[in-house]
């Protein structure tokens, strides 16, 4: 039982497994659907008690809980009320927002606890050390590590403690004595006074300052970085000067690794025109290529929107069509797939413009000649990649995420490719004949020799 990363009396944990996914085919059976459900209905039906429910952490070692962490972080020295208003009013404001659901904070003033108050004047009168109250203190109520032993092959801790019965009480202080400068064992019950009050239960740091933990989902129809983009907002619309946040665990993870999707991107847009450009001999006609990929792009991100929102519109599963790793894997994917299409017109056009004969009439004959290979290649992509589309079952989210961005994208760009490529190809060309022309160089042509034994 734990509460803000600490041991406490007045919280509790409840693991509830799911029945197998061949029996929860209904769309209202899923995860989601039931979280969701629990959290409408259950939860504000106990005021008594916090209560919140939430999937586990996708990726182990990650924390327990999934969905987004963030570390809200005092600069400013508030004190445990203060912080503690801080941390609800970021709460009620992310509540407000339609990306985000379960939004909680373990975080609370009100944990039970015992306050003792040490008489200071009596043990400096008794001869008594102060570090020895402590530490007796210390010892009996919160166990000490002495030593480690290693017995059968495993390695064990030794640990002094007093027994749970004569530390489960706040007067369980008569039974824990220490020794006077006389020698006499005094009950710690004469030297300290114990109250009962409340107050958090634990103080967290993130970053060496103090921090709140404030977790909570996506809501349904939401990616988890266009949740983390909202409760940040909210955030920030709130909290006091003085106070930062910092997302932690798999949300500190997926926030550094988001910016390095534009990078993969780029990279693998600049190792398709390398290639191209070897393959060519030439720095323009990659332009040709490459000119047809954002219609793929373009197809593969419309198609996972189009399908979100008719999902959406019928209260189907929408957890597939999101902008995730998976649909970012397929839109690298579709850049090949569509390069691909280009290529077969191109390189017919160009050999035969190399031949002599006029770049429009060329490629007019490449596109005749190379539209069945075009369907055939194109075709076998689209339905071999129908099944990841409209997969079911367990990872059927990461699956279809990947299938409808490769499906889409390979239709649209074979669509569009078609009347597109020619008139690329045309235009790359008379760029390029232009270019040399207008600054009397000559063309740059790569030249290989094959090495032999």
């Amino acid at each position: 039982m734990t509460h803000a990363g600490g041991s406490t009396s007045n919280t509790g944990n409840l693991y509830v497994a799911l029945e197998n996914w061949d029996d929860r085919q209904s769309n209202d059976l899923s995860a989601e659907s039931i979280i969701a459900k629990f959290n409408k209905t259950v939860v504000p039906n106990h005021p008594e008690a916090r209560v919140a429910a939430f999937n586990p952490s996708s990726l182990p070692g990650m924390g327990q809980e999934g969905g987004w962490t963030m570390q809200l972080m005092d600069n400013t020295g508030l004190s445990d009320t203060e912080l503690g208003n801080a941390a609800n009013q970021v709460v009620a404001a992310c509540s407000q927002r339609p990306e985000l659901s379960g939004v909680r904070t373990s975080y609370a003033t009100n944990t039970p606890s015992v306050a003792y108050t040490v008489d200071r004047e009596k043990i400096k009168n008794l001869g008594i050390e102060l570090s020895d109250v402590f530490t007796a203190l210390q010892t009996n109520f919160g166990g000490s590590s002495v030593n480690d032993f290693t017995q059968f092959g495993r390695s064990y801790k030794v640990i002094v403690q007093a027994d749970t019965s004569y530390r489960s009480q706040a007067d369980s202080l008569k039974f824990i004595s220490v020794k006077s400068s006389s020698g006499k064992m005094v009950p710690l019950d004469t030297l300290l006074t114990s109250s009962m009050t409340t107050g958090p239960s634990s103080i967290t740091r993130f970053n060496g300052v103090r921090s709140v933990t404030i977790q909570g989902s996506a809501a349904s129809g939401y990616s988890s970085g266009e949740a983390m983009a909202a409760a940040e907002e909210a955030a920030k619309s709130v909290m006091p000067t003085g106070m930062t946040i910092e997302w932690s665990g798999q949300s500190r993870e997926e926030s550094t690794s988001s910016s390095s999707t534009t990078k993969i991107l780029i990279m693998a847009l600049v190792f398709a025109f390398l290639c191209l450009a070897a393959l060519y001999e030439s720095w323009s006609m990659p332009f040709a290529v490459l000119f047809t990929v954002p219609t793929g792009i373009f197809g593969a991100v419309g198609s996972e929107y189009i399908i979100r929102q008719l999902a959406t519109l019928f209260n189907a599963n929408t957890s597939g069509f999101l902008n995730s790793v998976y649909m970012q894997i397929g839109v690298i994917m579709i850049i090949g797939l569509a390069a691909k299409n280009a290529i077969l017109i191109v390189e017919f056009a160009k050999e035969r413009v190399d031949k002599g004969i006029d770049p429009m009439e060329a490629v007019v004959i490449a596109s005749k000649l190379r539209l069945r290979p075009i369907l055939m290649t194109a075709f076998t992509a689209i339905i071999g990649c129908l099944p990841l589309a409209f997969a079911s079952g367990a990872g059927a989210g990461a699956r279809c995420g990947m299938g409808v961005a490769v499906v889409g994208g390979m239709t649209f760009a074979t669509l569009c490719g078609l009347l597109l490529i020619p008139a690329f190809y045309i235009i790359s060309e008379k760029m390029a004949r232009n270019f040399w022309k207008a600054t009397g160089l000559k063309r740059i042509k790569f030249k290989y020799r094959m090495l032999r034994r």
